[in-house]
């Protein structure tokens, strides 16, 4: 029987967020399942961008410091959890945008900006001038030049969201990866105890090249890392997590952190409070959706944290 589901399969690849985005569901061959998935996430990426001139989020940007503007449920949840979650100050800011364009690292132009240019940039990333209107669902950045920017969480709210739409359509078992973004869906047809085994990306190398493995239950895995995008100058080499608390490069001996929570939005929120925090943070694992998390440092060593196999 285990075999059997794992060799009926529905696959299929899609390009969406910036990202190749892949979705293998296990137990079945009805692509329209995978179809369906793929209009889900161009419908939320339409609403959620800031790489367009157009969505919802966009027009959040563009009547900052002038009206609050009205926006679906789906996008004012998203943004709400992203303005508390920012307000908590542990590294996540979803208002960080200005200062992140200033930079501009893993892009053209990008540079060293000056301090007076970040602290002028810093004034506009302020989680409190962001006023949540819950009965008319609207949002308003109270100043002009303030950008809201979903990036670091859309992706998990997004996967959680496709595994909402497998399970109405009665999908038992399934891989949702949103371009390394991983959401395991039940569990693992492979093995008869269910886990899954995933691999932890090595920082030092190409995407995809893993430096060790774990085995969980049915979870988000979701790495923070800064391998992927910095700028090198007179020898200094800048990557590309800015600190919102500093305006600057987050100052850390780690090349990465992966994260494994029950869903993946809380996946992509712990993931960066543990990148900020640099090492593993006591009581983390009180919160029984946390699985666990795995440390790569720069000088190579790797700790496993709170792993509850």
């Amino acid at each position: 029987m285990i075999k059997d589901l794992a060799l009926k399969q529905a696959v299929g690849k899609h390009h969406a967020l910036g990202t190749t985005i892949t979705l293998q569901i296990f137990g079945t061959k009805k692509n329209y399942i995978i179809q369906k998935s793929f209009d889900l996430i161009d419908h939320y990426e339409d609403l959620l961008t800031v790489n367009r001139d157009e969505s919802e989020v966009m027009d959040i940007n563009h009547a900052a410091g002038d009206h609050a503007v009205q926006v679906s449920s789906g996008t004012y949840d998203l943004v709400k959890l992203a303005v508390r979650e920012s307000q908590e100050n542990f590294g996540f800011n979803a208002l960080i945008g200005p200062v992140v364009k200033l930079w501009h690292i893993g892009f053209k132009g990008a540079h060293v900006p000056s301090d007076d240019q970040i602290q002028e940039k810093m004034l506009l990333t302020d989680p409190y001038n962001v006023e949540l209107n819950d009965q008319d669902q609207a949002i308003f950045l109270t100043q002009k030049g303030m950008e809201l920017d979903l990036g670091g969480i859309a992706k998990g709210w997004i996967a959680d969201r496709i595994r909402d739409l497998w399970y109405a359509y009665g999908v038992d078992s399934g891989i949702i990866n949103l371009g390394g973004n991983i959401l395991l869906v039940g569990d693992s047809p492979k093995r008869v105890n269910g886990k899954w085994i995933i691999g932890v990306q090595d920082p030092k190398e190409p995407r995809g090249d893993n430096l060790t493995s774990v085995m969980v239950p049915k979870c988000s895995a979701v790495t923070s890392g800064t391998y992927e995008r910095y700028l090198v100058v007179d020898g200094h080499k800048y990557h590309h997590i800015i600190d919102p608390r500093t305006g600057y490069p987050v100052k850390t001996d780690l090349a990465g952190v992966t994260t494994f929570t029950k869903d993946s939005v809380e996946a992509e929120i712990e993931c960066k409070r543990l990148f900020f925090a640099g090492k593993p943070i006591k009581g983390w694992d009180k919160n029984p959706d946390r699985i666990g998390a795995v440390f790569v440092y720069n000088d190579d060593r790797i700790k496993y944290d709170n792993f509850k196999n």
